[in-house]
């Protein structure tokens, strides 16, 4: 699938996930919210994130006043749930690689949650792609470059789309400024899921 934009090798195919495997997406995130329920990340001054979130996998990404980091489980002590099968056959199928992500990140953007601009750089390697999914409502993403300064570029992200970041690209800036709320019937209480893959040993 040809992606709808490339700006400085982050890629954006449009329209990736049909409405019935964003239906069955949704289902199975469901799952993992259950068995890993949400939280409210705060950063490492104290203050709450607009986003809430949870993870799958071998490791999950948590925040608080110790800083930015993965852990082995959530942060209630239970293990995080496996990586859902179709999350993990999209990863493969987009990426191309045998090796399976080590995380599987949920943010859940209610009305006026946003993500500042920031790099994945928790990871131990970045030569590995990152791969975010979008699901419900319309999220309005910026991306830049590998410096803060450097121009950045914005798009309307809608359900289905998917965002590859690799190579230059993975440690480009990026974040939702907004989402336009109750834009998608996909979520019975409305809002955005983002579901980010990375690999992290």
């Amino acid at each position: 699938m040809t992606p709808k934009l490339t700006f400085q090798g982050t890629k954006v195919h449009s329209g990736y996930l049909p409405a019935e495997a964003q239906k069955a997406w949704a289902r199975a995130l469901r799952d993992v919210a259950q068995a890993a329920p949400m939280f409210h990340p705060q950063t490492r001054f104290g203050a709450q994130m607009s986003v809430q979130m949870t993870s799958a996998g071998t490791c999950g990404w948590v925040s608080d006043r110790r800083g930015y980091r993965y852990e082995p489980r959530h942060p209630s002590g239970v293990a995080w749930p496996d990586i859902p099968p179709p999350v993990l056959a999209l990863w493969h199928e987009l990426t191309g690689l045998s090796r399976a992500p080590d995380c599987c990140l949920i943010n859940y953007y209610s009305q006026g949650a946003r993500m500042g601009l920031h790099q994945d750089r928790d990871e131990a390697s970045f030569d590995w792609p990152v791969v975010s999914v979008s699901l419900g409502d319309d999220a309005l993403f910026r991306v830049g470059g590998a410096a803060r300064s450097d121009p950045t570029k914005s798009v309307w992200l809608h359900s289905g789309d998917v965002v590859l970041m690799a190579g230059a690209a993975r440690l480009a800036f990026h974040g939702i400024d907004r989402i336009k709320f109750g834009t998608s019937t996909l979520l019975p209480r409305g809002g955005r899921i983002n579901v980010t893959l990375r690999v992290v040993t």
